[in-house]
């Protein structure tokens, strides 16, 4: 006999393994995958009632055998009493929902059913254990649905007490069907009006196979939105091979058990709406496989090791990140110790944690995460929104079961739930958006000494609160993000043996992608490279160090007006041909102009407005920066520039009217605009700052069609390589290689020590007076000492302070990482880290050349300035390989090495030689290239009326781009090279008349 592989074996699977083999009696127990628990009954597909979509046996028996006396109250009055409940049942289904009916019950004029009977904690009752026992969780096959049609069959139909809660289509490869298709498209096709189908009388549907899972919680035709419900494979979409069967099992070895359907009744199936909404208008929320199965794994390993552990959750854009929180959130105020639980001062009956507290982005908190717990929570005040210290303090001393604040008052908590050691608290910390859209990051700014063009990260903030003490045992740490630095590793990662680090759980920026979550914002990535033709204005050639005068020539070049303007032609030429008039997202795309400092952002703002007016088009632009900056001679705002407040620029970007954003250090990272197509980046990007800016373009909009061929980046400033290696590590799996050494500390202290700034003697009184709270002016009397020797006494050249210096800032840099998981105290070294962390900053160090370099920028005109395409359109292709990230690099180094040294007209050519390569021709070549074009433009017969005569803007720009094409059609011949390349690449062309007419605007 062969085996069997059509559909019918994959259900008959499905059944042995949650019903064994039975008729109505118990006779194994189930797979142990929530502990112990009687099997499912069989259903009969005749006990299966249409009208009212229930398995009448089960529901009746269920009733009849947990609460007779209920049923007694309306037996004695109406022989017809069944009929009673049943459409009693069906309206109040109707209204609210199956998942209302099973947690609240469902009354009948005197008489009140439980529905179902919730899972036992380790604290309940042998009567609880009962009756949960009691529930009857059942299993149909071939279930005829249809009022209308009777040979309308669905496959598998899950029942708890006779009410159905799961819907299965099942499919198997070998026979030529699958899941992703053909049981979704049956699905589609189905009558969803019929009462089984029907909105909210099922928690989800799903289309099986042996190899993959979808689910939908709606059914609508053609309309209907399937989920992924994988465990995910080699970091992708999919399943793993299972060596014990097919890679589905775990639906029902798993997820279809007893205490799982329990918990996801109990604690994770969520109608989202307003409560005056009528049922069709809600949302139904099941968990998708991954936020399931981080919650319940988090949730065991509380249990079992008790409070105090740390956990990384590494869940990309696009996992619903939200949702696992406040699931998490909720089941950890209901989490209990095991018997055999290392933390032994709480017995089994008494919750593990004491307050939940959640600390998460001000936007998002606000928007987002304060509300969805809202709509959780079953219970009325449990939640406690703490918006400042105040209110913080009181909510964890009155023991709020939940405390949402903002991640600027992480150091408070810290601080709080130190100094309370008598309770427990579990904090989960959503760090991977640190808030860069309104006061809060501005003022967290300012908190911590950083300047306005800087960026606080959210997971620094927190590592930095965490150093400053050891942290106690009594809070449990649970930090999602997407983007884990080093550092983030190896405070919250899990050690492995040989010596990495890995997150407590993954769900990946590959997975998300391929499972359509986020989209692909490297499949449509364009470089551009900029090139300058640099004269030198004297004759001196004096010499400079090679690497930092390019720096510096680079950084004047790029700040430069006339290169802005140039680019801000391209950004609108792009945006308005290739996003506007395309109509991409029905009309409604949007672009995003990424800036390197808020002079450049107000500097782009300006240029786009312009060149705006002069094209005559109708939308508008919208500038973000942080406070106040003065350009020119003028002091801007971004009310002033915008014409509105600040706290309505995520408002009104979202209108049609603004089409493009442009930023300098906000809304590039926690900012979800789906409605975001392209973005043109001119600042440097490099590893976590890369992936989060550019990832602003991931978020889908499936109510416009957004795909990934949509977006489009359009980079002036980084090369392929750079974001590749940016994106590398977080497409797969992140893992630490090996923990920094601490070690490293002992050499930096013995060489700081050595060099004799201070005396041991003065540390120690530093950190006496410190901590006895005196007047910082004793303070500053030790440090000025010591800070005088460096500047003044010691024999020391530049050289020499600037690598004692930066050894002093590498002491406090890595042991302020290190010194909140350090085992042990090492009173020294933190006496040296209060005491260096106030001489550094008076520590004066002159670099070398610095003046000289200056009046480098003062030797030197920008006479021409273009853009090259170096990458066009192309995908960046990521490594599906784990990645590692190294350690911090602990090693003592110096800032200075001998810079190579060139005479400045040497400068000159390395600088042209690597960023103006518009052609293959000499620098020289260029030049005459350019000047004879100009001079051709300039014998044009429209030359002087049309173009230099003509008072109307836009007619003259028209003008000179036709007398442009009217030359280098006539000189096709001679510039062939140059000719292919303007009539291919737009970008080139509009570069190259730019930079025509600014050799015009020089011989005039």
């Amino acid at each position: 006999m062969t085996s069997q592989t059509n559909e019918e074996a994959l259900e008959s699977l499905i059944e042995k393994a949650l019903v064994g083999v039975q008729n109505d009696s118990i006779v194994s127990e189930p797979m142990p995958s929530y502990g112990k628990s009687k099997l499912f009954f069989r259903g009969e597909a005749s006990d299966f009632n249409k009208t009212y979509a229930i398995d009448e046996r089960r529901f009746w028996d269920f009733l009849e055998k947990t609460q007779e006396k209920e049923l007694e109250k309306l037996k004695r009055r109406d022989s017809n009493y069944k009929l009673k409940i049943l459409n009693r049942l069906d309206r109040m289904i109707k209204k609210y929902g199956i998942l209302q009916i099973l947690r609240k019950g469902l009354k009948v004029e005197d008489a009140s059913f439980t529905l179902f009977f919730v899972s036992p904690l380790p604290s309940s009752s042998d009567e609880v254990y009962k009756r949960f026992e009691s529930n009857q969780f059942s299993i149909t096959r071939q279930v005829a649905y249809s009022t209308q049609n009777p040979r309308e069959e669905i496959d598998i139909v899950v029942f708890v007490n006779g009410l159905p809660i799961i819907t299965m289509e099942l499919k198997n490869q070998w026979t030529g069907q699958n899941a992703k298709f053909h049981a979704q498209k049956q699905y589609k096709q189905r009558d969803y009006k019929q009462p089984l189908l029907q909105f909210g009388r099922c928690f989800v549907h799903l289309a099986v196979d042996t190899d993959e899972i979808y689910m939908t919680t709606k059914l609508a035709g053609n309309q209907t939105i399937f989920l992924p419900f994988n465990k995910g494979n080699n970091y992708g979409k999919g399943n793993p091979p299972n060596p014990n069967g097919h890679k589905t099992a775990y639906l029902w070895e798993d997820v279809l058990q007893k205490r799982s359907l329990a918990h996801l009744i109990e604690h994770f199936v969520k109608f989202i709406g307003k409560e005056w909404e009528p049922l069709s208008k809600k949302m139904l929320i099941f968990p998708r496989y991954h936020q399931r199965d981080a919650v319940q794994r988090i949730v065991n390993d509380v249990a079992d090791f008790g409070v105090g552990k740390r956990y990384l959750i590494q869940h990309s854009a696009g996992s619903g990140k939200s949702n696992t929180i406040t699931w998490l959130a909720f089941r950890l105020i209901e989490s209990y110790p095991l018997h055999n639980s290392a933390n032994r001062n709480r017995g089994s009956d008494t919750p593990l944690f004491d307050s939940v507290i959640i600390v998460t982005d001000r936007r998002v908190l606000d928007k987002q995460l304060k509300d969805n717990i809202k709509e959780f929570s079953e219970v009325k005040n449990i939640i406690e929104h703490a918006k400042s210290s105040r209110e913080l303090k009181n909510a964890l001393e009155s023991g709020k079961k939940i405390i949402v604040t903002t991640i600027q008052k992480f150091p408070f908590i810290v601080d709080g739930i130190s100094d309370m050691s008598d309770k427990n608290f579990a904090v989960i910390i959503d760090e991977a958006h640190s808030s860069q859209s309104g006061t809060a990051h501005d003022n967290m700014n300012r908190a911590m000494g950083s300047s306005e063009d800087e960026i606080v990260d959210a997971q620094e903030l927190i590592i930095k609160a965490m150093q400053n003490r050891k942290m106690k045992n009594n809070a449990s740490y649970f930090a999602f993000t997407a983007t884990p630095k080093a550092i983030t590793l190896e405070k919250f990662g899990i050690r492995q043996e040989d010596g990495s680090f890995k997150p407590f759980h993954l769900y990946s920026m590959k997975q998300a992608i391929e499972e359509g979550f986020i989209l692909d914002v490297l499949s449509n990535y364009t470089t551009y490279k900029s090139y300058y033709e640099i004269q030198k204005s004297i004759e001196e050639n004096p010499l400079f160090d090679t690497q930092k005068a390019q720096k510096k020539l680079k950084a004047f070049v790029e700040k430069n007006p006339k290169t802005i303007q140039t680019k801000s032609e391209i950004i609108l030429d792009h945006f308005i041909k290739n996003v506007i008039n395309t109509k991409k997202l029905k009309g409604k795309a949007k672009g995003m102009v990424v800036t390197q400092s808020i002079e450049s952002a107000i500097r782009y703002y300006q240029a786009l407005r312009d060149r705006l007016e002069q094209m005559g088009e109708p939308f508008k632009i919208i500038v973000a920066f942080s406070g106040k900056k003065v350009v020119d001679g003028v002091e801007y705002a971004e009310e002033l520039l915008n014409g509105f407040s600040s706290n309505k620029i995520v408002e009104n970007f979202d209108k049609d009217e603004y089409r493009l954003l442009v930023v300098a250090n906000k809304f590039t990272t926690g900012f979800d605009q789906p409605k975001l197509t392209a973005m043109y980046v001119d600042k440097k990007l490099q590893g976590v700052q890369a992936v989060q800016t550019l990832s602003r373009l991931n978020r889908s909009a499936n109510s416009l069609g957004k795909r990934s061929e949509d977006l489009f980046v359009l980079d002036f400033f980084n090369n392929v390589d750079d974001i590749k290696e940016a994106f590398d590590p977080f497409y797969t799996a992140t893992t630490l290689s090996e923990p920094t050494d601490v070690n490293i500390l002992h050499d930096l202290k013995e060489h700081l020590n050595s060099i004799g700034v201070y005396e041991w003697s003065e540390v120690e009184e530093f950190n006496e007076k410190y901590f006895r709270g005196v007047e910082a002016s004793e303070l500053s009397t030790i440090i000025d000492i010591s800070a005088d020797r460096f500047n003044n006494t010691l024999e020391m050249d530049e050289k020499q302070k600037a690598d004692y210096k930066i050894k002093a800032k590498q002491f406090v840099k890595i042991y302020c990482q290190m010194a909140a998981i350090l085992p042990y105290e090492m009173v020294e070294w933190e006496k040296l880290f209060w005491f260096l962390k106030f001489l550094i900053p008076k520590m004066v160090v002159k670099e070398k050349d610095a003046d000289l370099l200056d009046e480098l920028l003062e030797t030197v005109d920008l006479s021409t300035y273009g853009l090259e395409r170096t990458k066009i359109g192309a995908k960046i292709g990521l490594d599906d390989s784990e990645s590692e990230l190294a350690p911090q690099n602990p090693n003592p180094r110096g800032v200075h090495s001998e810079g190579e040294k060139d005479p400045l007209d040497e400068i000159v050519k390395n600088f042209n030689e690597r960023w103006f390569k518009g052609w293959n021709a000499t620098p020289q070549e260029q030049r005459v290239k350019l000047i004879t074009i100009a001079q051709k433009m300039k014998e044009h017969p429209d030359y002087q009326e049309k173009y230099i005569n003509n008072p109307d803007i836009q007619n003259r720009e028209l003008a000179y781009a036709k007398i442009f094409a009217d030359v280098m059609n006539q000189r096709r011949r001679d510039e062939l090279e140059l000719y292919k390349m303007i009539a291919q690449d737009e970008a080139f062309k509009v570069a190259m008349q730019d930079t025509v007419k600014r050799v015009l605007d020089l011989t005039i």
